[in-house]
């Protein structure tokens, strides 16, 4: 995924925007920037944070950076900010996106001028490069931002940051938020607001879908006012986002809580069945102690995961890396495990591989019985508008693989597909009884969808639900 944070201050802004773009360094793990604007002039960092931290690899720009106004970028792909210049000038961007239509667009712009694209070491275009070129391809930065926006297949909120101010442009149909935040000596806008709010801002506009705004240090102007239709993306508060983050004034830990609620209460295990409910750190914790307040089962934490000296488990690039870093950074505490009836939530399962091993880490440590609680339904469809997960393939999700064994063929017809993400069919019960045994666990139950969503709290046909049943 990524993340950004941009500011501008009637002072040199460098200080709240280097910590602003670290406090979103949970949603990227590749690549950083920023990029600040002083007396018509742009300057640049940009790092690799695959192997060191966001204020580790940026702690002496600080120190030559300076400007009023900059923005900055956490990012698991592309490197960004660019600086571009073009006929609307120069200027800096960053994006937050995902484009499923890169050959057909290059394809236009190809056929129509004689355009150049950097590749980056895997042969893939930079994303936010693309972007600008579609902007640069209209008369003002604000038809340019909009043609880009109805371009692209798949989505992209934006930050772009001209001597005239800061562009903010949230995806059309609003799947990944951009707040903003006020004081004394200025704005900031972000995609966790939860960012700003250490550094002294307060609340102050949250972006609407396809709204597009301009910051200055002396305010927030709207320039396209936002549509009714939204899709925000679910699982920035069942996983991506951090705890004290709200977006659409629904808090994301509040929302675990009710989520592993809603998910106690249709459980068929009672409070008789279990000894201990237990979350796999970090990402299930939460919907645990929700689900633990709700059913009356102790909570208690069998395992804690050791994170001073170990990256996060998908930073390599590697799947086998990332399952064993994932392994070494879980320490048992093996009185709480040993004889033990456990309950184990996590956000979900997408290959698969990494709760089957920790279910089989608390087994081979004592535990009688190792129940797993999903706190969101079998994924049967790989994410096409925030890239949620690496996967290139729907066969790199454990239900598809199974679904294809069942059905003798990996491509399966629509309607059948609907079938296993109904959770009143035969197919979706045998599909969960399937990825039961192959797990190991000694009972599998999903979170049900409808209760997904009363947990966020908005209407699902404001909420992105593609990942589980395909609806766009």
């Amino acid at each position: 995924m990524g993340g950004f944070f941009s500011a501008a201050l009637k002072t040199n802004c460098v200080f709240d925007l280097f910590y602003g773009t670290d406090y979103h360094s949970h949603l990227g793990t590749r690549r950083a920037g920023m990029v600040v604007y002083n007396n018509h002039c742009f300057a640049r960092a940009i790092h690799n944070i695959e192997n060191s931290p966001f204020r580790t690899k940026f702690s002496t720009d600080v120190n030559d950076l300076e400007g009023n106004m900059g923005i900055g970028s956490i990012s698991d792909y592309d490197p960004q900010p660019l600086v571009v210049r073009s006929h609307h000038g120069t200027y800096a961007i960053c994006t937050v996106a995902r484009i499923n239509n890169t050959d057909e667009i290059l394809e236009e712009i190809f056929s129509g001028s004689n355009a150049q694209f950097m590749e980056n070491s895997s042969g893939e275009i930079n994303r936010t490069e693309l972007i600008a070129a579609l902007i640069n391809q209209k008369d003002n930065l604000i038809e340019g931002i909009r043609f880009a926006q109805e371009k692209i297949d798949g989505s992209c909120s934006l930050m772009l940051l001209s001597e005239k101010g800061i562009y903010l442009a949230r995806d059309r149909y609003g799947r990944t938020p951009i707040l903003t935040g006020k004081k004394e000596d200025g704005y900031c806008a972000a995609l966790e607001s939860f960012s700003y709010q250490k550094l002294g801002f307060a609340d102050c506009h949250e972006l609407g879908p396809g709204e597009i705004d301009i910051m200055t240090p002396e305010g927030i102007k709207v320039l396209c006012a936002p549509q009714e239709d939204m899709r925000i993306c679910t699982f920035l508060w069942t996983y991506y986002g951090y705890p004290t983050s709200c977006y659409e004034g629904i808090n994301v830990e509040k929302m675990r809580y009710n989520c592993g609620k809603y998910m106690a209460q249709r459980d068929f295990l009672t409070k008789d069945d279990l000894d201990n409910v237990a979350g796999v750190p970090d990402s299930g914790i939460a919907h645990a102690i929700g689900y633990s307040n709700e059913s009356g089962v102790a909570y208690s934490r069998p395992f804690i995961k050791y994170t001073p000296t170990w990256p996060r488990s998908f930073m390599p690039t590697m799947q086998t890396k990332r399952d064993l870093i994932a392994r070494m950074k879980l320490i048992p505490i093996e009185e709480l495990i040993q004889n033990k009836r456990l309950l184990l939530i996590d956000d979900s399962i997408v290959r698969g591989t990494q709760l089957r091993e920790t279910a089989e880490f608390l087994y081979d440590r004592g535990s009688r019985e190792v129940h797993v609680r999903p706190a969101c339904p079998p994924i049967l469809f790989g994410c096409k508008y925030i890239s949620f997960s690496r996967s290139t393939s729907d066969m790199e999700l454990i239900a598809r693989r199974i679904i294809a064994k069942e059905e003798g063929t990996e491509e399966v017809e629509r309607d059948i597909l609907d079938d296993y993400a109904n959770p009143e069919t035969d197919r979706y019960h045998n599909m969960v009884n399937k990825m039961c045994a192959q797990m190991g666990f000694s009972s599998l139950q999903f979170n049900t969808l409808d209760d997904m969503a009363k947990a966020v709290g908005l209407p699902k046909s404001r909420l992105c639900t593609y990942c589980w049943n395909g609806r766009e």
